[in-house]
């Protein structure tokens, strides 16, 4: 979505998690295949969040739900751009993105992470001017 916005020079998006679950590990073999269908390249391995990686302005910090939103705060404090993803997403009114590992509903999760993306670009523009 930022490539597509044309904005690849400006945001830069990365992904960790709160805890050292999976470290090393590629994406779930569902998140790879529903990743694939939307044409979506991936070569990534699960990290875990590191103090450097909330440093600089500005940092949003996007969780996806309410359990890592109290792990992040806990450990960065009330950072202010601190949010759940689905806060800004548009059609749906769910909030806490669901661990799609346990239920095997990768295409679901996917429909939820794309709606909030693109309420989260569409706030950081606004945001930054862009």
């Amino acid at each position: 979505m930022v490539d597509e916005a044309g904005l690849a020079g400006r945001i830069e998006v990365d992904s960790a998690g709160t805890s050292a679950y999976h470290v090393g590990e590629p994406a779930h073999p569902g998140t790879r295949r529903v990743l694939a269908h939307h044409g979506i390249q991936y070569s990534g391995r699960a990290r875990q969040l590191a103090g450097g990686d909330v440093t600089g302005e500005p940092v949003y910090l996007i969780a996806m739900d309410s359990e890592n939103v109290e792990a992040l705060r806990q450990r960065f404090g009330d950072a202010p751009r601190l949010h759940r993803l689905l806060d800004f997403a548009g059609h749906t009114a769910v909030r806490d993105v669901p661990d799609p590992y346990y239920g095997d509903n990768f295409d679901y999760v996917y429909r939820l992470v794309e709606d909030g993306c693109r309420g989260l670009l569409s706030a950081i523009r606004a945001d930054a001017g862009l």
